[in-house]
């Protein structure tokens, strides 16, 4: 039996080392590099839960026609100092660039032919690095002084924002912007009475841009220029408007349908004067945001001074969860300056009550907008 000892063995070194090695190569092997992960999402990637947005009115910082004289002193540099913080703070910041960017051009002879003294705004171009550099994200051209200078105007002023990347709509050629921030893809259009604009007077055509635009974005502003012009049409009168022979929209029925049409924000602007805040369909309409920084060409006196900075926060469907009015207010010598009386406030919670008594919100005396309970 001896000479069976060796082969006995190695069978049980066999059977004992494959008892341990078997079960080993019967497991799922783990390899790294073949395991599908979650991508990690980069900050511009991750949808927000929220999106914060900055609005303002009219902004036009000199005009150097007929001379340079109604310019700035300091090429317009300091025109936002005192809102910086406020107006870079948001996801998104928006105004009415109420004036072209051009250097040489003549005036559109229509405009010259319109009032026996014509207003006529024209910056430099180099003036758009100041709206970039305060934080403008996206700005409209549906007013009546981006035609000022013709077509040359025109174009001039959407060459120079497409060379700083600021987005703008309301032009027959260019009505719309899309873009993306924090995940979010934001439309945005503007409507006005005026030649070459998006004509805020049709409303079918304007619901159909709306919807049309909205299918194509999570969270959509609309903006309009409408309504008359100075303090005696600080209210919504809820019917056509019109000043020095133009019909000028009826902004109630303009806002409520863009919203049914799928907008999310409706910001409005040229009166000059601020107006009344809505809440339809859980979005907020801002009836008129008035001026906010225009430097010596538009009337400062009285409620024309008054410069609302509005800061909305809206879920990433566009509905409405809280927002703030901060007050400035505008003098021909020193410009843009913080109010602490909190005016424009105080005076957009005035119009809002009497205006929309069922306006959905509350504006609280130092301008923090809630939802009425």
């Amino acid at each position: 039996m001896k000479p069976y000892k060796p082969i006995i063995i190695c069978v049980l070194i066999l059977v004992f080392f494959g008892c341990d090695v078997v079960p080993v190569e019967k497991k799922k092997p783990v390899i790294v590099h073949k395991v599908k992960k979650k991508p990690v999402l980069t900050p511009l990637d991750k949808v927000a839960d929220t999106l914060n947005i900055a609005a303002v009115g009219d902004m036009m910082l000199g005009t150097s026609y007929p001379n340079e004289k109604n310019l700035p002193p300091d090429s317009a540099k300091g025109s936002f100092n005192a809102a910086l913080n406020e107006l870079k703070n948001a996801d998104v910041t928006f105004g009415n660039l109420e004036g072209t960017l051009i250097n040489n051009a003549k005036p559109a002879p229509f405009k010259l032919k319109q009032v026996s003294k014509a207003w006529l705004f024209k910056m430099p171009p180099y003036y758009g690095n100041i709206f970039k550099d305060a934080g403008f994200k996206v700005v409209s051209l549906a007013n009546n002084h981006i035609g000022d200078f013709g077509d040359t105007g025109r174009t001039s002023t959407m060459k120079v924002l497409d060379s700083l990347g600021i987005y703008y709509g309301g032009q027959v050629k260019h009505p719309s912007a899309l873009f993306k921030i924090k995940g979010l893809t934001i439309g945005f259009c503007a409507f006005a009475p005026n030649a070459n604009t998006l004509p805020i007077l049709q409303l079918k055509n304007a619901a159909n841009i709306i919807y049309g635009l909205k299918k194509q974005c999570d969270v959509l502003i609309v903006s309009f220029h409408g309504g008359g012009e100075g303090p005696v049409f600080e209210h919504i009168p809820f019917k056509m408007e019109s000043y020095l022979n133009q019909k000028r929209g009826n902004v109630n029925a303009f806002a409520h349908t863009a919203i049914d049409a799928g907008a999310d924000l409706v910001f409005g602007n040229g009166p000059h004067v601020c107006r009344a805040m809505e809440l339809y369909k859980n979005r907020l309409i801002a009836y008129s945001l008035g001026n906010f920084c225009t430097y010596r060409c538009v009337s400062v006196a009285g409620v024309c001074g008054i410069a609302p900075l509005l800061k909305v926060v809206v879920n990433k469907k566009g509905e409405f969860i809280n927002g703030k009015i901060v007050s400035y207010k505008q003098t021909h010598n020193k410009g843009l300056l913080p109010d602490s009386l909190n005016k424009a406030a105080q005076k957009i919670k005035e119009l809002t009550e009497t205006d929309f008594p069922d306006a959905g919100i509350l504006i609280a005396y130092n301008g923090q907008i809630s939802k009425k309970p």
